[in-house]
């Protein structure tokens, strides 16, 4: 049986009177990969936040890995990527390598040596995401999708449980959008690594996903995906607040 490590109950915020949130409930299991889907301005960063211990609940209760957020002390169990443009300055002098070894600071601390065994772990996570024959490179001279690449390693790098990204193809062509994906459902399957993932690319992630929840200030539908990709776009519509059709990779297929 498989352990919960994302647990909200009755989960909700207010802001400056306004409701964000209102009674979300859901959790996430081991080795599972959830795509965190709804409109602009639905709460997804703000339950991402909540999540992540950066904001305290209205009302309700989140456990990670079976504990009190209050109490919740294992933060390298759990890999963070937030949007590229709002989280890095790619001018920043510093190489492929380096970059991704500053990941490991939650556990050496700030001001300790970095040891040849911190290096081996960094080369460990850039061959995962295949970007190992870049570590010497200065991060601001890759592409965008190379850059998140080098991002994901750094989250990866202290070899977490759980990996949550917010809109991380923020700075990526469409045409490596698709592979960025696959990468991650690469992540998932062959190193069990459970992935929660907000994002505004339905057609893609919904194929890949092994759970969907549909967020608009309360949780629409969550459950597995092929329970969602039987729901009708008109309640998927309604839930959006505008017209939503869904593409799915046979459709894809069947126009080429």
């Amino acid at each position: 049986m498989k352990n919960t490590i994302i647990e909200c109950k009755d989960v909700s915020f207010t802001y400056d009177h306004t409701d964000v949130l209102e009674h979300i409930s859901l959790e996430v299991k081991e080795g599972e990969f959830w795509a965190l889907i709804g409109p602009n301005g639905s709460g997804k960063s703000t339950l991402i936040k909540l999540i992540l211990g950066l904001i305290k609940p209205s009302s309700g209760s989140i456990k990670l890995f079976g504990e009190e957020m209050s109490s919740f002390r294992q933060r390298e169990r759990i890999g963070y990527v937030s949007q590229k443009s709002n989280a890095f300055n790619s001018g920043f002098p510093a190489t492929v390598l380096e970059v991704v070894r500053s990941g490991l600071t939650r556990k050496t601390g700030l001001f300790k040596r970095f040891t040849k065994r911190d290096d081996q772990q960094a080369m460990e996570a850039l061959k995962i995401v295949k970007m190992d024959p870049y570590h010497s490179r200065p991060i601001g001279e890759l592409s965008g999708g190379q850059q998140q690449r080098v991002f994901i390693a750094r989250a990866l790098v202290g070899k977490p449980d759980l990996l949550i990204m917010d809109e991380p193809t923020v700075g990526i062509d469409q045409q490596n959008i698709a592979s960025f994906y696959s990468m991650l459902q690469t992540l998932n399957r062959e190193h069990g690594i459970a992935i929660l993932l907000v994002t505004h690319e339905i057609d893609i992630v919904t194929d890949l996903a092994s759970h969907v929840a549909c967020l608009n200030r309360t949780i629409h539908f969550h459950g597995v995906q092929s329970d969602y990709k039987k729901m009708d776009d008109i309640d998927i519509s309604n839930w959006y607040g505008h017209p939503v059709r869904r593409v799915h990779q046979s459709d894809r297929e069947a126009e080429r």
